[in-house]
């Protein structure tokens, strides 16, 4: 049964019907009762726009996304997944819009067009325009990966640089002297996102720290990409033994490269990083790796967004997640390499 029904039943219009199930207008007492009879009759239960307008929001949240013409990696489409199994559970909707490029009116109508009763906003850079609108609009909002200041804003984010240096350092105890980091692609880079240059200030601390020899690349997120990153390390830098990365999508390259030149993993050269689960377990052989929690980050973010929401001038939440290393089988002691192959 729908409005329609409900209104011929009780002998009134569908708007009166709406108006009475919203609460948005008065309407006479015996009219309110008339059509409560027949809604208890039919079993009809208002749906959730008609409970949104009663209760002044429209239960959907906002997930801005990077542009449509870019691939999402695995781990974003994690992230995106697991927002929209949070926001199901507690019984809300999610309006996906993409942000940057040719896509900046769609992120404005997110955020001035009354349809979302919050934003959870994904990829981060370090100055980004987009958290400063939402604050400049007061609208609810939580970050997946944060500013360079984001003090007054409620994020959550993994700890890359913190876990890129407990990858060194690993690395290190195994008698690693000549290691690599292998970031994402030189755009994301120059553009400030966050997660690539605290993966970046974490490998150079390490680094420094244990008195190694580091090299810094970038590779955009595809095999082809890490394929090539991976044979031009090899060919200029042929002491190195071992390398750390954020670039999930690049590992199958990273693969071949190795096997064809020779290289067995872990015996002569080993690989770690910040990674999704299902690419560690994936890789050959399976990866030592911090595994990161894309399912859980996305429930949290549901979770916080959901009481900024409810209680807009609470103190802004800080949630840095560093998940442990899960030691597999891709890092073994340093092999005596000098040359080529």
């Amino acid at each position: 049964m729908n409005i329609g029904e409900i209104a011929r039943l009780a002998g009134v219009s569908r708007s009166t019907v709406s108006y009475a199930l919203s609460g948005r207008r008065t309407v006479s007492e015996e009219t309110r009762r008339r059509i409560e009879q027949v809604i208890a009759e039919s079993g009809y239960r208002p749906n959730a726009a008609a409970r949104a307008l009663k209760e002044g929001r429209t239960r959907t949240l906002g997930l801005v996304i990077p542009p449509a013409s870019q691939r999402l990696t695995d781990m974003q489409l994690g992230f995106v997944a697991s927002v929209v199994e949070a926001a199901a559970r507690a019984d809300l909707d999610v309006l996906l819009s993409p942000s940057g490029g040719d896509h900046d009116r769609s992120f404005e109508r997110v955020v001035t067009g009354q349809r979302v009763d919050g934003v959870i906003l994904m990829e981060i850079r370090l100055e980004d325009a987009r958290v400063a609108r939402l604050q400049q609009a007061a609208m609810p909002f939580v970050t997946i990966g944060r500013t360079a200041h984001p003090e007054h804003m409620s994020w959550i984010d993994v700890d890359y640089a913190g876990l890129i240096g407990r990858c060194v350092n690993h690395l290190a105890d195994l008698g690693h002297r000549h290691i690599a980091l292998i970031n994402r692609s030189a755009e994301l880079v120059a553009a400030g996102y966050g997660p690539s240059h605290r993966a970046l200030a974490g490998f150079t601390d390490a680094v420094t720290q244990r008195e190694l020899s580091g090299v810094t690349v970038c590779c955009a997120d595809d095999t082809t990409a890490g394929q090539a990153c991976m044979e031009r390390l090899l060919a200029e830098h042929p002491q190195i033994t071992a390398v750390a990365t954020v670039n999930e999508a690049a590992l199958p390259g990273l693969q071949r490269a190795l096997d064809d030149a020779g290289l067995a993993v872990p015996r002569d050269f080993s690989i770690t990083g910040v990674i999704a689960q299902h690419w560690a377990e994936d890789f050959r052989p399976p990866l030592t790796a911090a595994d990161v929690p894309a399912h859980d980050i996305g429930a949290r973010a549901v979770e916080m967004l959901q009481q900024r929401i409810a209680e807009p001038a609470s103190a802004p939440r800080h949630l840095l997640m560093a998940p442990p290393i899960a030691l597999r089988a891709s890092t073994g002691p340093a092999a005596a390499r000098t040359g080529g192959h």
